[in-house]
């Protein structure tokens, strides 16, 4: 199980918003880049990363920042908000992005899923499930889509679709834990996802417990403000989860 740290980008500067919520930010960093480069160093190999912008209005105002990242990194990045064409992806993979997350599109235009499993595999197709009491939220969590998220969920893996971060709004930014009922429930009902668990991840427990309770058959964690507020040792909860895979 791979620990994700997270970076969502506003206006070109590393931020948290609270549930969801433009008008409630937190800004971390103005140099977004020389966060992942202690990332990296202590040990993560995958980052994800939210164009904040781009999930609200369909442009991104980040790409400078994107670019400088992977210039000045070496690991791997995973990119979402507000990729909705093919376009938007061939655009990303020029600047050297290995995953895709597709949210909003996944929902108003399933034919661009297709496209981007034919053009790019299914190991970089993520598509991003933003759930929120039972139903699909899209267009930065702002619109509920009316679409129950289990129903969306055997749309997709009908596709092909095996790559999927789930996240619980009403858990994210929040620092009360996961919520682990939900990830063992969709492991259970698609055996074969590579799930990621995002929202409410607060401490190293919390890995340690989603790790547990899913058997290890989690893919990954993701995890954003602990981290830069000191809750979480990322290090050390990488040490961890490596010595539970290995046993």
């Amino acid at each position: 199980m791979l620990v994700l740290p997270a970076i969502d980008l506003l206006d070109n500067e590393a931020v948290r918003l609270l549930q969801g919520d433009y008008s409630k930010k937190t800004v971390y960093s103005s140099s977004p880049e020389k966060m992942i480069q202690v990332f990296e160093e202590q040990g993560a190999t995958l980052i994800h990363i939210v164009d904040l912008n781009a999930a609200k209005t369909g442009k991104s105002e980040n790409g400078k920042t994107i670019k400088k990242i992977k210039e000045e990194c070496s690991v791997e990045l995973e990119l979402g908000g507000g990729i909705r064409s093919i376009e938007n992806m061939k655009f990303y993979d020029g600047l050297g992005v290995s995953r895709f997350i597709l949210g909003t599109v996944a929902v108003e235009d399933p034919k661009v899923v297709e496209k981007g499993l034919e053009l790019f595999g299914q190991n970089r197709i993520v598509i991003g499930v933003d759930a929120k009491n039972g139903y699909v939220r899209t267009k930065g969590w702002e619109t509920n889509s009316g679409i129950l998220y289990k129903d969306f969920l055997k749309t997709m893996y009908g596709m092909g679709v095996r790559h999927v971060i789930f996240t619980d709004i009403s858990k994210d930014g929040m620092m009360e834990g996961p919520n682990t009922d939900v990830y063992v429930e969709l492991l259970t009902e698609f055996p074969d996802l590579q799930l990621v668990a995002s929202g409410g991840v607060s401490k190293t427990e919390d890995l340690v417990t989603l790790f547990e309770k899913t058997n290890g058959k989690l893919f990954g964690a993701i995890t954003g403000k602990a981290i830069y507020e000191g809750k979480l040792d990322l290090k050390e909860s990488i040490r961890i989860l490596n010595q539970k895979r290995e046993k």
